[in-house]
Parts: structure tokens; C-alpha cells; sequence
């Protein structure tokens, strides 16, 4: 039998593992201080014992300085096990934190505790990202079981703070610890995919979250003429900024969906009672916009929008950008790490993986800033910050024998 084949006959026999693990994790809620969290301390320390079991031949903590969290900052690990001299690194890339799991109504159980259905493993951030922790766990334990180095250099990356931004996580890293990574070296993100995992994602759109601020007069519902209805006006600007979709209509197909998206989304309470007209309403909007467009072009269009609107209603409306990131410089298509992957996935698969774009943010964008090309890639069900979120367990068997070839033959 060939090291490979007894690689993946071992992973093929970890389906009581990926269960426990995927059960010991859940039970820790990594939320960050913005999501009512102190941080990723306890998930950590879990797996950083299982890191060191391994005996990684380097394995250090950074500690990213945060008030907010326990003990002040916030945990990032990072491991290494040496493979033939000069080789480059084969870098996998997770986060340690989930979102809140919302209305537990919605679960068919506790959100922090895993339920197992045949194939599949139910539970908050068993998907995310604890897919990608799993799979590449499992791939490295499988190789140096069964001897010898490697021909690239593993090492697994397990930082915070992802889901509200990075700046405790990732963008710390690059910025304060950059020796770690090099442009030679193989960056995986498992952090986004399709169902059949021929996704390679090369490229992301530009964020922009934006809240506005409605302000007019509070009344009497039944003397409308005293106030200045600000819902109404709130209403009538969410239809307005429909508009964003015909000015910045144009399709670029490397992307799914291949267009830039502007969704209302979080609204903020206002009156607490029927027979109010509110006099302040607050909204948000969520900005997904393809490279080819600005994002400051996007802004002002929404600002003269919004106040053109508040001149004919006679109200105030500001606007504010919570959160801007402009797109980075897409990976090539032709990089060592996408090649890599599209020979990994033939060889699991069967099947041809070929790069494309995404509309959500992924910390690949980090790398890719830094001059480091990196590739999103898994194979998974798309339930991320969903009620039920779950994986398969045989996406996480095929997603390790992938991190496992790319390991043995780069």
C-alpha cells in the first residue's frame, strides 16, 4: 500500500474523532466582546493541547492586546512541523470564534450542543469554521502517522476574531508576527466552498456597511401634521437605494452571484408603543461591490441620495460607514496553491475545481494585501450563521485527504 493510500485509509476511520471533536469545541461559545463574548481563550487551550500532541516542531501564541477580552487580549496559535529542507509551507488557515446562534426557537435543540444525523454534525460553528479545523487536524495527524516528513512544510493557523473584522486576529498577525508567512508558501483558508468542493475562491468583493440615521419628530399618531414620521421617511430611502442596483449594475461572471448586492438588513427599534410616530429610526445596510466599481463611488452616490430625500420629506438623514474594505488584488489563477488544489481535488474527487469569486468577506483578503497569494477553499454545506448550521462528516474525510495530498506532493 502507498503512504497515501494508508493516509487515507487512516482518515476514512475517523469518523468517532471528527464526532468528538466537533462536540468538545461546540460546547465552548468563542464569542468575541462585540457578539457578548469575552473571547476564544477555552477553545484555544483545547486546541492547543491537541496541537501539541502532534508535537508540532514550533507551535507559539500570539496575543492580540484587547481590553474588551478576558485576561486582556486575544489568542492566536500558530504550528509548524518541519517537511524537507526548502521546501515551501503548506499554511492552513481557521478561526477559533462563532457568531451568537440567534433565536434558539429556531434550533431543533441547543445550538452548543452537536446532534448527529446519519452524515451530518448539527451545532453553532460546526461549519464555521470548525470544519476547517477539524479536516486539517485530522490530515495532519494522518501523514505523521504513518512516517517520515512530509515533502512541504504543515502548519495550521487557528486566530480570533474573524467573525467581527480580524483586527484581534489575522490582520494582527500579518501586521505585528509577518516572518511567519511567505509569498512561496501555500495559504488554504477553509473558510468557504460548494457542496462538491470545486470552488477555488481567488477573489472577494468590496465591503461596505453602512447605518443611517433618520431623524424627524415625534407626535400623536393621530396628529401626523405635528411630526415628521421618520419610519416613513426610512421606508421610503430603503426603496431609493434600489437604485444602487441599476447604477452599479454591471456583471463580472468570475463571481457568484456575478453582481455587486445592497440588502437592508439590521433595523433598529424605535417607538415602544402603537400610537407613537417615531421621530428616529435607524437602519442598515449590508454592500457587496464588485472590484471594478470604487467603493468612495458607491458612498457618494448613496450620501446624495439620501440627501436629496431628506430635502423633499423635510428630515435629517445621516449617513455613517460602520465598516469598509476595499477588494484586494485577486490570487492568480495559475499560483502554485491553486494549482495545488486542483490536483488535490482531481486526485480525491474525481472532479475539476477552477477558480472563481465570492461576494462574502474572508480573511483572505489579509494575505492577499500582504502580497501573499491564498486560496478559500472546502467542501461544505452552505449553513454558516444559520439555525441548524451543520457539516457533513464525509466533506470533512475528503477535505483532509485533500489537505493531506497537498501535504505529501504539494
Amino acid at each position: 500500500m502507498t503512504r497515501i493510500n494508508e493516509i487515507f485509509r487512516r482518515i476514512d476511520g475517523c469518523r468517532d474523532e471528527i464526532i468528538s471533536l466537533q462536540k468538545d469545541m461546540t460546547s465552548i461559545p468563542a464569542l468575541g466582546p462585540v457578539n457578548g463574548g469575552t473571547g476564544e481563550h477555552e477553545k484555544t487551550e483545547y486546541l492547543k493541547t491537541k496541537l501539541r500532541e502532534l508535537k508540532p516542531d514550533l507551535i507559539e501564541e500570539i496575543k492580540a492586546p484587547d481590553p474588551r477580552a478576558e485576561k486582556g487580549y486575544r489568542p492566536n496559535v500558530l504550528a509548524r512541523w518541519e517537511g524537507e529542507k526548502d521546501a515551501p509551507t503548506v499554511w492552513i488557515l481557521s478561526h477559533t470564534d462563532i457568531v451568537p446562534p440567534g433565536d434558539p426557537a429556531l434550533w431543533g435543540g441547543n445550538p452548543y450542543e452537536t446532534r448527529v444525523e446519519g452524515d451530518k454534525i448539527i451545532g453553532r460553528g460546526v461549519q464555521d469554521n470548525q470544519h476547517g479545523i477539524v479536516s486539517s487536524l485530522l490530515a495532519v495527524k494522518a501523514v505523521l502517522e504513518t512516517g517520515g516528513r512530509p515533502k512541504l512544510s504543515m502548519a495550521l493557523a487557528l486566530v480570533a476574531d474573524e467573525e467581527t473584522g480580524s483586527a484581534y486576529g489575522l490582520d494582527y498577525v500579518l501586521r505585528e508576527y509577518p516572518r511567519f508567512f511567505k509569498p512561496e508558501d501555500l495559504i488554504i483558508v477553509p473558510d468557504g466552498g460548494n457542496e462538491d468542493g470545486t470552488m477555488i475562491e481567488v477573489a472577494e468583493k468590496s465591503m461596505l456597511w453602512l447605518k443611517f440615521t433618520i431623524l424627524g419628530k415625534q407626535c400623536h399618531a393621530s396628529t401626523p401634521e405635528k411630526g415628521k414620521n421618520s419610519l416613513y421617511a426610512a421606508g421610503r430611502l430603503i426603496v431609493e437605494l434600489a437604485e444602487l442596483r441599476k447604477r452599479f449594475g454591471e456583471k463580472d461572471d468570475l463571481f457568484r452571484p456575478p453582481v455587486s448586492t445592497f440588502e437592508p438588513t439590521k433595523m433598529e427599534a424605535n417607538v415602544p408603543n402603537v400610537n407613537t410616530i417615531p421621530g428616529r429610526d435607524v437602519f442598515h445596510v449590508d454592500c457587496r461591490i464588485l472590484p471594478k466599481y470604487e467603493v468612495g463611488q458607491v458612498l457618494a452616490f448613496v450620501e446624495d441620495l439620501a440627501q436629496s430625500l431628506a430635502s423633499k420629506l423635510d428630515v435629517s438623514i445621516q449617513v455613517e460607514t460602520v465598516y469598509r474594505q476595499e477588494a484586494a488584488p485577486p490570487t492568480p489563477g495559475d499560483a502554485p496553491v491553486v494549482q495545488a488544489l486542483k490536483r488535490a481535488v482531481k486526485q480525491v474527487k474525481g472532479l475539476e475545481a477552477k477558480p472563481m469569486g465570492i461576494g462574502g468577506g474572508t480573511v483572505a483578503a489579509f494575505f492577499r494585501k500582504a502580497g501573499l497569494p491564498a486560496a478559500v477553499w472546502a467542501t461544505e454545506s452552505d449553513t454558516a450563521h444559520q439555525p441548524n448550521e451543520h457539516c457533513l462528516i464525509s466533506n470533512i474525510v475528503a477535505d483532509a485527504k485533500v489537505f493531506a495530498s497537498i501535504f505529501l506532493d504539494g
